[in-house]
């Protein structure tokens, strides 16, 4: 594997998973070299977009930029999983459709029968399996940005709502 597939977040290899200390689980989505043109020639510098979850039900993202990778991925890490949503599961998929949305891209989340796995492209799949999702179809429309389809799927991830909720909301029950 080249050192441009590793930040692909593919099925080729390890993907950049990590699992840390204090129970979160870590995946790379994407890194992006940016070149500033100087007197002296070209300054690197990098990006990194990470996913974060703790595979229960929580799941964040950051996005960050430093002049090398590590401290980038580290930088990133530590902004997804300051601000982290919740997710309301139904076992090991979701309780109904979404659709989510961000700029061109359009994310929609079906939920699946136990064993069917996690069929999503890259970027959705990281956001899926960190929050803890195991069984879910997927399908993005529109932008194929790494940075796109993870907001909008955290976008649809957020209009989750439970049976009992939905109940309540409405005041009604649901029979």
């Amino acid at each position: 594997m080249s050192s441009a597939d590793r930040g692909r977040g593919d099925r080729r290899g390890s993907g950049g998973d990590r699992e840390r200390k204090d129970g979160l689980i870590d995946k790379l989505v994407k890194i992006r070299r940016c070149a500033c043109v100087v007197k002296g020639g070209r300054r690197f510098s990098f990006t990194a977009m990470v996913v974060v979850g703790n595979g229960k039900g929580k799941v964040g993202y950051g996005y960050a930029k430093a002049n090398e990778v590590p401290p980038a991925v580290e930088k990133a890490t530590r902004e997804g999983s300051r601000d982290m949503v919740e997710v309301n599961l139904t076992g090991a998929t979701i309780p109904h459709l979404v659709e989510g949305r961000f700029g061109s891209a359009h994310v929609v989340l079906l939920p699946a029968s136990a064993g069917t796995g996690v069929i999503a492209g890259a970027s959705v799949r990281a956001v899926c399996e960190a929050a803890g999702i195991h069984d879910i179809l997927s399908k993005s429309f529109g932008s194929t940005n790494p940075h796109n389809l993870v907001k909008a799927t955290l976008d649809a991830l957020k209009q989750l709502r439970s049976r009992q909720e939905i109940e309540r909301l409405r005041g009604v029950s649901l029979t």
